[in-house]
């Protein structure tokens, strides 16, 4: 990868629409794709991780959602580890705005990695003086 590649964080709504293939899925498979070839990073927060986990689980069973860590480890997607760093920050968001614990989570990566939020939630829009936010669909 280039040092002028593009860099992505995935929220959890980024990666279930594409595992689900909802609305939005066409542009997460396209960052996959140039991220599979080089042309950009993604970036994943362990915490989503679990939160896309638990998601899947609760709503298709545990062979899903262990189907779901199989389909995860086949794509160009980075997990990062949560360090105290991390959870201090993404703390520090969720005291002082609006969203969900798991979210500050995604926040907190897209700055300290300075990349784009790849979401179409939009309890994010709160947030788009503090990171660069790319949204799966027009909202």
């Amino acid at each position: 990868m280039s040092d002028s590649a593009a860099c992505y964080v995935l929220d959890s709504f980024a990666l279930l629409a594409y595992l689900e293939n909802e609305a939005g899925a066409a542009l997460v498979e396209e960052i996959l794709l140039n991220a599979k070839q080089g042309a950009n990073q993604v970036l994943f927060s362990l915490i989503n991780y679990g939160e896309c986990l638990y998601i899947v689980e609760r709503e298709r069973g545990l062979l899903q959602a262990q189907m779901m860590i199989g389909m995860l480890d086949q794509l160009p997607i980075e997990i990062v580890e949560v360090d105290r760093t991390h959870v201090l920050a993404a703390a520090h968001l969720k005291a002082h705005y609006p969203i969900s614990y798991a979210d500050a989570f995604a926040v907190s990566l897209a700055q300290q990695r300075q990349a784009t939020l790849l979401t179409g939630d939009p309890e994010f829009a709160k947030l788009q003086h503090l990171i660069s936010i790319q949204w799966l669909s027009q909202r």
